[in-house]
């Protein structure tokens, strides 16, 4: 069972869903008076089910869309590369940003710069996870459902090489699954 792979849980299922839905009415409260729907944009791959859960708790009419960024292979971060772009304009919109952790933060930096010189209006980032030990950038969330040690985790969307994304939790993974390289 891919349970085994799993050192101890972080956050469960049940604190996941309650921090959506607080997170979920922050956002809706923040965008209520918009004149115009804020572009809700996920980073996939990981983002996809914090995102499902979030948008279900928002109260407003929202648009979304997707891009494919990436900076990590296995454990070693690298050089930002868009393999996806978005499919729609964010000229003069309000964005939020929606991560499924913040690490490093050169993700998040690049795409902002890329939306920032777009036209986008305003720009916010919304995460499941915050992991500032990590930071080497000066990206800060404005909305953040939990800050976590500097341990390798992998659940609800986020994986190592491509697995665990479907574990209903946040879990710290066993130091000698990465290690050895699968």
């Amino acid at each position: 069972m891919i349970t085994d792979d799993i050192k101890e849980i972080l956050v469960s299922e049940e604190q996941i869903e309650s921090m959506c839905k607080t997170l979920g009415k922050q956002l809706s409260e923040d965008y209520k008076d918009s004149t115009q729907p804020p572009l809700v944009i996920g980073l996939l791959k990981g983002c996809v089910p914090f995102m499902t859960s979030l948008i279900m708790h928002m109260d407003i009419q929202i648009e979304i869309d997707f891009m494919v960024a990436s900076s990590y292979h296995g454990t070693n971060s690298g050089d930002v590369q868009i393999k996806k772009d978005l499919n729609c304009s964010v000229k003069d919109r309000d964005i939020v940003i929606v991560e499924d952790i913040v690490d490093t933060g050169k993700t998040l930096k690049t795409i902002s710069e890329i939306l920032s010189v777009r036209g986008a209006k305003s720009i916010v980032i919304v995460t499941l996870l915050d992991k500032p030990e990590r930071r080497i950038t000066d990206i800060k969330p404005k909305y953040v459902g939990y800050q976590i040690p500097n341990e390798f985790v992998v659940g609800f969307g986020l994986d190592y090489n491509e697995r665990y994304r479907n574990l209903p939790f946040i879990g710290v993974l066993k130091e000698e699954i990465y290690k050895r390289g699968d």
